[in-house]
């Protein structure tokens, strides 16, 4: 693996247009080696035209993109930087160890076959006709070719997207080795929860521009507050008019009904929210409401904040 003392990635002022549409509206982005970051954003957000961008797959319209110190049609032709996309298609009707062989043979220095196997956890599917792949598997094999060029820097775009849990806890631990031997991977996700425990720094990017980047704690903290979960007792069915009441209580800013029956409230001061619950006559005290309980937001929670409009 060549390493050299630039960034590994440094985007400024980065712009591309699609017509009318603004993707990407001048997006400035330092990544340092080795860390690991989740790059988040709502559908349209610019993640994928910006990962396009650092490939060298899409010229921007303004501003500039330089991966290990280089241009990315450089840097991807020296094997600095392999990618992950998940529309990218695999060559069809051919055996995975042959697919293999065949991406290896042009990368400028290879990684040697039996680290891509065992890294990507695909030893039992070498054998197997790229046809026959299940959705899961091929991620799997997406995922040996980006490790091919033996790159510095791994895009990855939503990794886990078709695998089960297993498969999905499996390929953290590989990945997490990975980025152990010094390698900068940044992955884009609608897992909100593998952001947080994956990655050592979230970016939040929303109608092309980054609006929040930190720790997943710290981007949490940043709306602050406390999240109530609450059910309706009997059973009743949850609707707008059913909750309604409560977001008149003190200190809540926010009413979601989720998909499994309870309702959420986001609060900027839980204890006088516990309190309107538990006074005398409020919903707790008359059986209205069961099932209370606190916790602070989650990195969801701050996402959805974040990118409402």
């Amino acid at each position: 693996m060549i390493t050299s003392a630039a960034p590994a990635l440094e985007l400024t002022g980065l712009t591309k247009s699609f017509g009318e549409l603004t993707a990407v509206d001048h997006l400035d982005l330092t990544v340092p080696r080795g860390q690991m970051l989740a790059l988040l954003g709502p559908n349209g957000a610019g993640k994928s035209t910006t990962t396009e961008m650092i490939l060298g797959l899409v010229t921007p319209d303004a501003g500039t993109v330089a991966v290990c110190g280089t241009a990315p049609a450089l840097a991807a032709q020296e094997g600095r930087v392999g990618a992950m996309l998940q529309n990218g298609t695999l060559l069809e009707d051919v055996p995975v160890r042959l697919l293999l062989s065949l991406v290896g043979g042009v990368c400028a220095h290879p990684l040697a076959m039996d680290d891509v196997i065992e890294r990507a956890d695909i030893s039992a599917l070498l054998r197997k006709n790229t046809s026959r792949l299940s959705g899961g598997e091929a991620q799997r094999v997406r995922f040996a070719l980006a490790l091919l060029p033996d790159p510095e820097v791994i895009l990855l775009d939503e990794p886990t997207v078709a695998m089960d849990v297993e498969t999905r806890r499996r390929f953290w631990e590989r990945m997490r080795a990975v980025a152990a031997e010094g390698r900068t991977v940044v992955f884009a996700t609608h897992y909100l929860e593998e952001a947080d425990q994956e990655a050592g720094r979230v970016v939040v990017m929303d109608r092309g521009r980054i609006v929040a980047d930190g720790t997943g704690t710290a981007i949490k903290e940043r709306i602050g507050g406390k999240v109530l979960t609450l059910s309706l007792a009997g059973g009743d069915a949850v609707d707008h008019d059913a909750a309604e009441p409560l977001g008149r209580l003190a200190g809540v800013t926010a009413v979601d009904l989720l998909e499994d029956g309870r309702i959420r409230l986001a609060s900027s001061d839980s204890d006088a929210t516990l309190r309107a619950l538990f006074a005398t006559g409020g919903p707790a005290t008359t059986g209205a409401v069961r099932d209370i309980a606190v916790a602070t937001p989650s990195l969801e929670d701050a996402f959805l904040q974040l990118t409402a409009h």
